[in-house]
């Protein structure tokens, strides 16, 4: 019961969100004046806020601003130990370096070092949490942008790219992670810079690391949909996630925004059907994912969790087994990779939920900005398929999907498929790679493929059973956060400006509805057929596999 009433009043607390937000960032994105303080940061950064910019001009400012985002995170890892407040950290080496610095800025947040004893202040602060704040809300910006495509009609433009980012940043996630980390502060979370004679001091012990701020650090991670933190345990340490409470709000934190964003999108569009038919299919999906998950974990499979009652290993006690599967289902769902308890002590059944969650795209809701045009994209390959089914050329919010469209379309949704397939390929093919499992058998491949969907999806969890600081392991997740991050951006920006640039087509009795349940079942099977029939064989050797020992 205790587990339902978590579950109950975190919807609800969504639920009376999602108009509110929702609208509040339809007026962000579509206003027309510029608050003082982004005027100055617009004459910093050279930028005329009211000019417009074509697809490609949009998508080289969000390359361009992510390589300079990675080279600078890069440095200032490197420089670490001649940087004030290092806390005497030595410089991070090369392949982590490259690892963390492309993890932070495609919004993946993948932690392959122990924060408290890797990174001092400056590194955390300037570095991190900075990218916390502006990778979410470069996602958030393309999401805008692909919604401009399909509200706009004879115009080759989608808006300013340095506009959206800073609007984002400055009026959505800066204020909200403000008020969380009061309130997570006001529910025990520390907020200091204590230094180690001060932490030797309130411990009486020889540590040599330090709480840095885990307060402000936790309220953005989450809202951001990010998962660095600087505590190794993550959001099960208790100075980040103290209590029930705390927990309660993390969860709400790191699925609020994605879940409003359909009411922007239906505001923009002109109809907010389409915005409740998106978060129907969200909704869906994550309610399954979240009564397969407690399903799971609370049968307590095995003779010892039957003899006590749960499956206690991996879990913080100060959350339980329910709300812990909770969070980890919410944390896969979205692209956030924060974890409160090891999955890779899940059932097998549980774990594999959880890789299904990571392998469907991230878009129940998703990341900040990328669940929405990833939900989007699945939204245009429906209305292809089901054009194709009555012979129809086949369109969505008044614009046809042809050849363009739809190839744009598909090849997104390859990208990441073939990233976590061929990434887990060669791990395993390898002795490196291999070596990085700490269980052999389906557990183990489980182990690594876990490892390359998060990295491939952008989202950053790990099973928590399988070492990945090396140097294989840095390079590859590396390449694969980079490639699952910015291809897909690319791809849906061509499709924003292709679908910008038509005439309105007016609704016919041949025009499906797209706002109707028949349009929000045809979502959700299209989305779990195509990851089905793609993944099914390496679920199979897997989680698939050890549930059936």
């Amino acid at each position: 019961m205790a587990g339902i009433l978590f579950i109950g009043s975190l919807l609800l607390a969504l639920a009376l969100c999602y108009k509110p937000l929702g609208d509040y960032m339809y007026r962000v994105y579509t206003g027309t004046r510029h608050l003082r303080v982004e005027r100055v940061v617009y004459r910093l950064l050279g930028v005329q806020p009211d000019s417009e910019q074509r697809w490609g001009v949009y998508a080289r400012g969000v390359l361009a601003f992510s390589v300079l985002s990675i080279l600078f995170l890069y440095g200032l890892q490197r420089l670490q130990n001649h940087l004030f407040l290092s806390l005497g950290m030595d410089a991070v080496e090369p392949s982590l370096a490259w690892n963390t610095a492309v993890s932070f800025v495609t919004n993946t947040n993948w932690q392959a070092y122990s924060g408290e004893s890797t990174m001092g202040h400056v590194v955390q602060t300037a570095g991190l949490a900075v990218q916390n704040f502006v990778s979410a809300a470069v996602g958030m910006a393309v999401a805008v942008a692909l919604v401009r495509g399909f509200a706009r009609s004879k115009t080759d433009t989608l808006g300013n790219f340095w506009v959206d980012l800073v609007r984002g940043t400055i009026r959505i996630l800066l204020p909200i992670a403000f008020v969380a980390a009061l309130l997570l502060v006001a529910g025990g979370a520390i907020q200091t810079f204590a230094d180690h004679s001060t932490w030797t001091t309130l411990t009486g012990g020889e540590q040599t690391f330090t709480p840095a701020a885990a307060a402000s650090q936790e309220a953005i991670k989450d809202l951001g949909t990010n998962g660095g933190g600087i505590f190794n345990a993550n959001s099960a340490h208790p100075f980040e996630n103290p209590t029930a409470w705390t927990n309660w709000l993390t969860i709400l934190l790191l699925t609020l925004i994605a879940s409003c964003l359909p009411r922007t999108f239906g505001r923009m569009v002109g109809d907010n059907r389409q915005g409740y038919a998106i978060i129907s299919v969200m909704a869906i999906i994550a309610i399954v994912s979240v009564g397969v998950t407690q399903w799971a974990e609370l049968s307590a499979s095995g003779t010892v969790p039957q003899a006590i009652g749960q499956a206690l290993e991996g879990r913080e006690t100060r959350f339980g087994v329910s709300n812990s599967g909770l969070f980890a289902t919410a944390t896969t769902l979205t692209s956030t990779g924060a974890v409160n308890s090891f999955h890779d002590s899940y059932t097998a059944i549980g774990g594999g939920m959880l890789i299904f969650n990571m392998l469907l795209g991230e878009v129940a809701p998703g990341g900040v900005g990328a669940g929405l045009y990833g939900m989007l994209i699945l939204a245009v390959i429906t209305v292809f398929v089901a054009g194709l089914m009555v012979g129809r050329t086949p369109e969505y919010l008044g614009k046809k999907i042809g050849a363009r469209e739809i190839k744009l379309a598909s090849l997104y949704f390859l990208v990441t498929p073939t990233l976590v397939l061929l990434g887990t390929a060669v791990a395993m093919a390898t002795e490196t790679g291999r070596a990085a499992m700490l269980n052999s058998g389906p557990h183990g491949l489980s182990e690594i493929l876990y490892a390359y969907t998060s990295a491939s999806n952008n989202n950053g969890s790990a099973f928590a059973g399988v070492s990945v600081n090396t140097t294989f392991h840095n390079t590859t997740l590396g390449l694969c956060m980079a490639l699952g991050r910015f291809l897909p951006i690319v791809l849906v920006l061509a499709l924003a400006g292709s679908l910008a640039r038509q005439a309105p087509v007016p609704a016919s009795a041949g025009t499906l509805p797209t706002y109707r349940p028949q349009f929000v079942g045809l979502v959700v099977g299209v989305t779990i057929i195509l990851v089905a029939l793609t993944f099914l064989p390496a679920l199979a050797l897997g989680p698939l596999a050890e549930g059936l020992l």
